[in-house]
């Protein structure tokens, strides 16, 4: 149950961050006034999104026993999730290159699992 738990927590604090960031990118105003404004409203998304990753790894730590893998599949979430958010506020569509890529880091992670 505590992968079930893991997963979704950073699941959910990596959308909220990413989601946050790319649409800073994409909808507000570079000038500093503006993106300063921006950031003090987005504080309480923030600190959700912060207590999700910060549970979530904790509880993939409890489940797995080894923070190195749990931090590892925490950042492979996130390079699906920096995708999803090229794909829903750019209209960016990952090429081969990409997929081959992130085929590579999966690998790897499975690679660095293995004993």
């Amino acid at each position: 149950m505590h992968y079930i738990y893991s997963s979704a927590l950073l699941l959910t604090g990596l959308l909220v961050v990413n989601a946050v960031y790319s649409y800073q990118n994409k909808h507000i105003d570079p000038h500093f006034w503006t993106t300063l404004k921006f950031q003090l409203l987005a504080l309480p998304l923030f600190l959700i999104a912060n207590l999700c990753i910060g549970y979530g790894i904790k509880w993939g730590y409890k489940a797995i026993g080894s923070l190195g893998y749990v931090l590892l599949a925490s950042k492979g979430i996130e390079l699906f999730v920096s995708l999803l958010m090229g794909f829903i506020f750019m209209r960016e569509t990952p090429s081969w290159r990409t997929w081959t890529g992130l085929a590579i880091i999966l690998i790897g992670f499975f690679v660095a699992k293995g004993k």
